[in-house]
């Protein structure tokens, strides 16, 4: 057990019994616990197989490459329509745990075939991902910023493609758009800084100002 889970589930009041009933789970079917981006994550010749979550109406099992299992269950949520890869089993109190317990290791174990033979989750290309009607139409009012958005490399290019088509307002997504133009124009992805960093802004010095 990693001493940094018993300080996570210390501090999460509301979901500890559960947790700590989805750890021992985990730990069962072998797995090596680990800490990582703030939740318990449990993995197996160095690679990540489950991750544990916390929320404020259910806590979960995470499968990183959830897309890839059977759910012979019909359990795993898809989080989003975003999230091509990962899927969760959700859980609202510990009774609905207890009686899934075989099923929960279960899907581990295939979690962990998944990983040790190698397969990998078919992602979408950039290419495949919808542009939002406002962005095209911004495209042919400034043939520039279409040129400068084919520049950015595919990862950048997703992330504004989702930060554009999330709204369900056309006026919101138009506003997100021209927020984002000039940004675009000096090749700058949406979270990166004049210092060049991508999303990383905390190691920033402060020596510059985030691009407007």
């Amino acid at each position: 057990m990693n001493p940094k889970v018993d300080v996570y589930l210390e501090k999460c009041e509301k979901w500890h019994k559960e947790l700590e009933l989805l750890r021992n789970i985990v730990l069962d079917c072998g797995l090596i616990e680990d800490f990582k981006w703030m939740h318990p994550c449990y993995t197996y010749g160095k690679k990540n197989i489950v991750l544990l979550q916390d929320f404020k109406n259910y806590c979960a099992v995470l499968f990183p490459k959830g897309a890839l299992l059977k759910d012979t269950e019909g359990i795993l949520i898809q989080m989003t329509d975003n999230v091509q890869a990962a899927r969760q089993i959700r859980f609202f109190d510990i009774k609905e745990i207890e009686g899934q317990k075989n099923v929960i290791k279960a899907y581990v174990f295939e979690a962990l075939g998944i990983e040790n033979a190698g397969l990998e989750v078919k992602k979408k290309k950039t290419s495949e991902y919808e542009k939002p009607e406002e962005l095209k139409q911004m495209f042919k009012d400034l043939p520039e910023l279409k040129l400068a958005f084919e520049r950015l490399t595919p990862g950048r290019q997703r992330g504004y493609l989702l930060h554009f088509s999330q709204p369900k307002q056309s006026k919101t997504r138009t506003s997100r758009i021209n927020n984002n133009i000039q940004r675009i124009l000096r090749g700058k992805g949406l979270n990166d800084c004049i210092c060049g960093l991508s999303n990383h802004l905390p190691k920033c010095d402060g020596s510059h100002k985030q691009l407007n």
